[in-house]
């Protein structure tokens, strides 16, 4: 876990001390304000509706985030070659892919904790419960955990960053919309489809109305070590080839 660690801190540092990040955070929070002030309070009082809307919101800019945030990691290492200086080093796979994950999550916890004014504003000025919110923003931060094991497995796949945040966002987009696809096949393949969805399912339904499911916490938890697992069966891959 000491190698871990060490990648952890390294990963942060450069997520903190770098301009773009820091760009990349300010426009997305900017975007979030935006339609928070033009849509999740048009015609409506400061009620549940408005905060629905707002995780509404919320969930597309950090699947957004999580995607840009993650899709450098590996890749960008294979393009500066220090992924041999890594592969050559007593450092397993697991720390790797484990040290990145967690400096990436903690960078895009610290966004979402910036946005937590707006949802403040409605329980201030409506009649909205604590628990409402906290349900929510777990439900933003198992996503955003999913978007970002998602977004390492493919910038494990190649080293060239444009092809890895294209791969990225077209399994994040196809998990987030295959409850609409399997809508149109019979059962029991719908149905299995169905409860891979993960947005329509897991969020939409559960997280963004305030309501915990204790499967749906079980199922982002069980498709992030999903993806981070093939992450790091790719580098194995790769470090053989």
């Amino acid at each position: 876990m000491r190698a871990t660690s060490i990648i952890y801190r390294r990963e942060l540092a450069s997520y903190l001390r770098s301009p773009l990040s820091w760009v990349i955070a300010c426009v997305l929070l900017l975007a979030q304000g935006i339609f928070f002030q033009a849509w999740a309070l048009l015609g409506e009082q400061w009620s549940g509706v408005v905060l629905e809307r707002f995780f509404f919101i919320s969930s597309f800019v950090i699947g957004t985030a999580s995607i840009i945030l993650s899709f450098r990691l590996i890749a960008e290492e294979r393009q500066n070659n220090s992924m041999i200086l890594l592969n050559t080093s007593p450092v397993r796979d697991t720390e790797i892919i484990l040290g990145k994950f967690f400096a990436a999550l903690t960078f895009l916890t610290i966004m979402m904790v910036l946005s937590v004014y707006m949802p403040i504003l409605v329980k201030v000025n409506g009649k909205i419960s604590g628990a409402q919110i906290f349900v929510g923003y777990l439900g933003l931060f198992l996503f955003g955990a999913v978007g970002l094991a998602i977004g390492i497995f493919a910038s494990s796949l190649t080293k060239h960053q444009f092809i890895a945040v294209l791969i990225g966002a077209f399994i994040l987009i196809a998990l987030g919309n295959i409850y609409q696809l399997a809508g149109k096949l019979d059962p029991p393949v719908r149905t299995v489809l169905e409860q891979a969805d993960l947005w329509w399912v897991r969020f939409q339904s559960s997280f963004m109305r305030g309501i915990l499911h204790l499967k749906d916490v079980i199922f982002y938890v069980a498709m992030t070590y999903f993806f981070l697992l093939l992450a790091v069966k790719t580098l194995e891959a790769k470090r053989w080839q």
